[in-house]
């Protein structure tokens, strides 16, 4: 089995430290955050929302689980909790936040640039995110939600991503293989990418 035993799987590791928590240990909070932020800052991401807001989506997110520990009754579900306050919650704030005006940048974000030695190479970093980010979007939604938990999870838990994606756990490595061979494919087709 791809994504290891379900004793193994991201959501019973997640459920044991959540239960743990609930026991009493108040350190198992900060490995449950630890282990699970990665996902749920790429959910926030998917919506299109700056680091910044997104930060503010987990913080919310995460102090709303410690507010309702104690109505989560199954703690096998806390991932999947987690997973959907996270998309209402990116949503909802995504439906608010304006584009960026340029009086609203603070002149600071430009003096941190003008010391930087390396602008240029931060400029062309951040070119290359945004053209590869570019070619994901173009993807599938099943293609993209997959390969952000692949690319982003410490140990992906290929039940939960099955039953999230609605596919047999079986399918998800052929899948990711296809997704990844159409990625190649439209990099390989775009004369702006370079080879990286």
């Amino acid at each position: 089995m791809s994504g290891g035993t379900l004793e193994d799987s991201l959501a019973a590791r997640a459920g044991r430290l959540f239960a743990d928590y609930r026991s009493g240990d108040q350190a198992k909070m900060a490995e449950l955050v630890r282990i699970l932020t990665p996902i749920l800052w790429h959910t926030a991401r998917a919506t299109r929302l700056d680091a910044a807001t997104a930060e503010d989506v987990l913080q919310s997110v995460w102090l709303a689980l410690v507010r309702k520990a104690d109505t989560i009754t199954e703690p096998l579900a806390v991932l999947q909790w987690l997973v959907i306050s996270t998309k209402r919650e990116a949503w909802r704030l995504s439906k608010l936040q304006t584009k960026t005006r340029p009086e609203d940048v603070d002149g600071a974000t430009f003096s941190r640039l003008e010391g930087s030695a390396a602008v240029e190479d931060e400029v062309v970093a951040e070119d290359a995110q945004l053209r590869l980010w570019r070619h994901i979007e173009a993807l599938s939604e099943r293609c993209r939600t997959l390969l952000r938990v692949i690319a982003f999870a410490d140990r992906p838990d290929y039940a939960e991503l099955a039953k999230s994606l609605g596919m047999p756990q079986g399918s998800i490595g052929p899948t990711r293989g296809r997704c990844l061979a159409k990625l190649r494919l439209a990099l390989a087709n775009d004369p702006s990418w370079e080879d990286r």
